[in-house]
């Protein structure tokens, strides 16, 4: 009976050993399992996380609940400084989706109505100023010394903002991009195609401070380079076709600068010059696509893509606008219109791109 006892008694040991083992077996696979299963989580959200880049940054900043007002005044309505607001307006998207919200506005070139446009986005408070074209930038600098404003489609901001020996920062709180081409080298551009040519007419609204010094740099250098060189100058749309029916029948020559008056009004000059058998060289290629032979341009889209990314740097705390220097276009394009170069018997070298207009 003993020996049946202790038989009974070792058997019913050596089964709870076994249990035990099995159990702390069981909870090291269950501990690992839900290691290993935590780890894999991680990984895929890291791997989700790195695969939505920029979109993934747009989220976070909705999901956030920040929300962005922009306002943009833009100073006229032509193909150049409408590329650059749709530019803008797709970059800041790009980054920042449904927590941004635009109020668009147009002067139709009256910069006076760019000051009520500006004031009004200063009532309103907005979060940041996009100002497209000169006219634009002086009024938002007039308006506001709070509000971040960005430039764009401006050509010298020292000029355009009164500063003296500027170094590339405006400061306060202005920045923004410019579409200063190389001046110099739309002078040679003229006289790669026209070197027989001897008088040129600068032609070109006077209330633009820009368009002045445009044609101010590129007078100086036709003349290093043997032009005799003249200034037709008009104030407004009203007498633009005096001034430039002057400039027709007086000069081989006209050069048109990055001037906003002139590029919506190309048809005016087109229909005068082109009869007179007078060529066009132009600042940009929205003014030559209207009434020029070739130019030295910019992609203006690209432009308003630039100072759309600026202004998210500004918006998400990533960037201080006093310290953000002017930004340039990367690159200049040689472009020539062929309309009107089959219709003035010019042949364009190589070299040159020709203007698609849809």
């Amino acid at each position: 009976m003993k020996k049946s006892a202790k038989l009974l008694s070792i058997v019913l040991a050596g089964t709870m050993v076994l249990s035990m083992a099995a159990c702390s077996s069981s909870s090291e696979e269950t501990t690992q399992a839900a290691e290993e299963t935590a780890q894999a989580s991680e990984e895929t959200a890291a791997a989700e996380a790195a695969s939505e880049g920029e979109s993934g940054s747009a989220d976070a900043q909705a999901a956030s609940g920040e929300t962005y007002t922009i306002g943009i005044c833009q100073l006229v309505q032509h193909e150049a400084l409408d590329a650059a607001t749709q530019g803008f307006k797709d970059a800041v998207t790009e980054a920042l989706g449904d927590a941004v919200t635009f109020d668009e506005q147009n002067a139709q070139g009256d910069s006076n109505t760019c000051s009520t446009i500006i004031n009004s986005f200063v009532s309103n408070d907005v979060d940041l100023i996009m100002a497209n074209a000169t006219a634009a930038l002086q009024a938002a600098q007039a308006g506001t010394n709070e509000i971040p404003i960005l430039g764009t489609s401006v050509t010298e901001y020292g000029v355009a903002l009164g500063i003296d020996d500027f170094s590339g920062t405006v400061g306060g709180n202005i920045s923004g991009t410019s579409d200063l081409a190389p001046l110099d080298e739309q002078a040679a551009m003229l006289q790669e195609l026209f070197p027989d040519a001897e008088n040129v007419g600068l032609l070109y609204c006077s209330a633009e401070a820009n368009s002045q010094y445009q044609v101010d740099t590129v007078k100086a250098a036709l003349e290093e380079l043997g032009y005799t060189c003249e200034y037709y100058a008009f104030s407004d749309s009203n007498d633009l076709s005096t001034i430039a029916t002057n400039a027709a029948s007086q000069c081989d020559v006209i050069y048109i600068p990055t001037d906003n008056t002139a590029a919506s009004n190309t048809e005016i000059i087109n229909n005068i010059c082109q009869p007179a058998g007078v060529p066009i060289i132009a600042g940009e290629e929205g003014i030559c696509a209207g009434c020029g032979v070739a130019s030295l341009t910019i992609s203006y889209y690209d432009l308003g893509v630039a100072t759309g990314e600026m202004a998210v740097k500004i918006l998400t705390g990533e960037a201080d606008v006093s310290e953000m220097p002017i930004e340039y276009a990367p690159q200049f394009t040689k472009k020539y219109n062929k309309t009107i170069c089959d219709a003035l018997g010019i042949t364009i070298p190589e070299g040159y791109e020709e203007i698609v207009t849809e």
